[in-house]
């Protein structure tokens, strides 16, 4: 076809947000196809969690703002600290704060979400996992669920070894601040 063709349908997808994949995705070809289900059980025994909980006046609302994280809508709170920790994992090589989705308002298994990928996203039973992409000393998760009319938010560090300590120390104060501030502003 034409490259004029071809520009203007790759324009009225790109538009109408219906990108199917994208260079983001690259690291593991777009959606998860199989079994995710070792991604699914976020661990407990030896990590730091920060676990929140806020009662939700409007579920459809919350859920919407927590599908439409990240990306050119941002963090919702303290944004600049998420741009500074994009910025400190491409010094240290890692994918860093990419701003970029397949879709502004939906979320899929698989999905690229600035530094970290959604492993597990139903809209309708209300929880979204993500698990970090980025360069640290040990594994991290963020989860969003709602259950009744509360909104449950985990951050959950899994550390490697003594340097995964020391890192969780130090950002630890900073985790109430952001957090908690993003638990606000979903609801």
């Amino acid at each position: 076809m034409p490259y004029k063709e071809a520009l203007e349908k790759a324009l009225v997808k790109i538009n109408g947000d219906a990108v199917i994949s994208s260079w983001k995705d690259s690291r593991i070809s777009g959606r998860f196809k199989g079994n995710v289900s070792h991604y699914l059980k976020v661990p407990k025994k030896g990590c730091f969690i920060d676990r929140r909980k806020k009662a939700v006046r409007n579920r459809d609302y919350t859920i919407g703002r927590i599908w439409a994280i990240g990306g050119e809508t941002g963090w919702y709170y303290a944004d600049w600290l998420w741009d500074l920790r994009g910025f400190i994992d491409k010094v240290f090589e890692g994918v860093g704060l990419r701003r970029v989705r397949t879709h502004k308002k939906e979320l899929h298994p698989g999905d690229a979400l600035d530094f970290w990928r959604a492993v597990y996203a139903d809209k309708a039973e209300g929880k979204l996992i993500l698990y970090a992409e980025m360069k640290l000393p040990g594994e991290a998760w963020l989860e969003f669920k709602i259950i009744n009319n509360d909104l449950y938010q985990a951050a959950t560090f899994k550390p490697r070894g003594l340097m995964g300590r020391l890192d969780r120390y130090c950002v630890f104060p900073f985790h109430g601040f952001i957090f908690g501030g993003m638990l606000k502003k979903l609801i």
